[in-house]
């Protein structure tokens, strides 16, 4: 199993991907841009409404929400602990992986 996390504003550069891997499980992290940006460590949101860097994601250039992805954790309203419980629960469910894979 391979997890890669990947900016992938673009529905059809998600479905590509979903098409070249097989067996591939889209989780869609939800947070609003307003979060996205207080939590930017290296203010690139901040440097895109100055005009000095160019099609960011959610400023100049638009993000295209998933529409079926697998699982959707909300960055905003669950901890982290809470999205990775969610995120495995689902891998569980779908085969992925097995009940004493999973830490407690």
């Amino acid at each position: 199993m391979v997890i890669a996390s990947f900016v992938s504003p673009y529905r059809s550069t998600r479905d590509f991907a979903r098409q070249l891997i097989g067996d591939f499980v889209e989780v869609y992290v939800k947070c609003s841009l307003e979060t996205c940006m207080k939590r930017d460590p290296k203010g690139l949101y901040h440097k895109a409404l100055a005009g000095e860097i160019k099609d960011m994601t959610g400023i100049q250039d638009p993000y295209e929400e998933p529409l079926s992805p697998e699982v959707v954790v909300d960055s905003e309203r669950e901890s982290p602990d809470e999205c990775a419980k969610r995120i495995m629960a689902k891998l569980l469910r779908l085969g992925y992986i097995k009940g004493e894979e999973i830490e407690h």
